[in-house]
């Protein structure tokens, strides 16, 4: 660690774009119906994950450094387990995770960050930028999938918030 760096600094304190994935979306939706479908503890698990994985949670609490523990299911039935700890939500434009698998001190956590822009048109663009704490982790996280298995997690948000203001 360099001499001046201060000894609560993690690779995840400091942005770095060789370290970054980030995924953007416009949802046929208001702003804040999108929002609510990522900050309300009912509706998150219905939509979240790749297409064919479903949800099993453990525990959530949907609120600044409250976490939510699930399983991410497979469709071969692998178990993913997962953590989320809410660092920040500003309604209705901004939340702020970080995620990682169920434990303690996971090495592999990333952080996300998540925006939500109206468009003039009534759509909602919505970026994900995600924080990876090597370069190497954010290789073998895009070599496994993760920015395919984003846009799935994506589209499945899209659908659930249009069937929402089709109810």
């Amino acid at each position: 660690m360099p001499a001046n760096a201060s000894q609560n600094e993690t690779p995840l304190s400091t942005w770095a774009l060789d370290r970054e994935i980030v995924l953007s979306r416009v949802i046929n939706a208001p702003r804040e119906l999108v929002f609510s479908a990522w900050a309300d503890p009912r509706h998150l698990p219905q939509w979240f994950g790749p297409a064919g994985f479903r949800i099993e949670t453990k525990s959530m609490e949907l609120r600044v450094n409250g976490e939510w523990r699930f399983d991410m299911i497979a469709p071969d039935g692998k178990r993913y387990t997962n953590r989320m700890r809410f660092r920040r939500i500003e309604r209705p434009h901004l939340i702020e995770i970080d995620h990682g698998a169920d434990k303690d001190n996971d090495p592999g956590m990333f952080r996300t960050t998540i925006t939500f822009d109206e468009q003039s048109d009534g759509k909602t663009v919505i970026t994900l930028r995600q924080l990876h704490p090597t370069k190497a982790q954010r290789e073998a996280t895009i070599g496994f999938g993760a920015v395919e298995f984003g846009y799935q997690t994506l589209e499945k948000l899209a659908q659930h918030v249009e069937r929402s203001m089709a109810a």
